[in-house]
């Protein structure tokens, strides 16, 4: 059984351990065709709170930590520019 995996960009880091991530799907409209950009928030463990708002982040399926929180961050893909000391 595959894992589920998505990409998505952090939205808010303002919970302890937990991130809300956005992820951006592109979807064709049932009716005209024309391309819809859908967009859906995750709640996402983040264990070590090493994401900050703007990274771009992989999250994985897990086991229910909360009432709301299914997903955990695996990895950063890339962070933002204006965080480099």
């Amino acid at each position: 059984m595959a894992v589920k995996q998505l990409v998505g960009v952090v939205v808010s880091n303002k919970m302890d351990k937990t991130v809300v991530v956005a992820v951006e799907n592109r979807v064709a409209h049932p009716r005209y065709g024309k391309i819809v950009v859908r967009t859906k928030k995750y709640k996402a463990h983040d264990e070590a709170n090493r994401c900050q708002e703007g990274d771009r982040v992989r999250i994985q399926e897990t086991r229910p930590l909360s009432r709301t929180k299914r997903w955990q961050v695996i990895d950063i893909l890339s962070t933002t520019a204006g965080d480099t000391p």
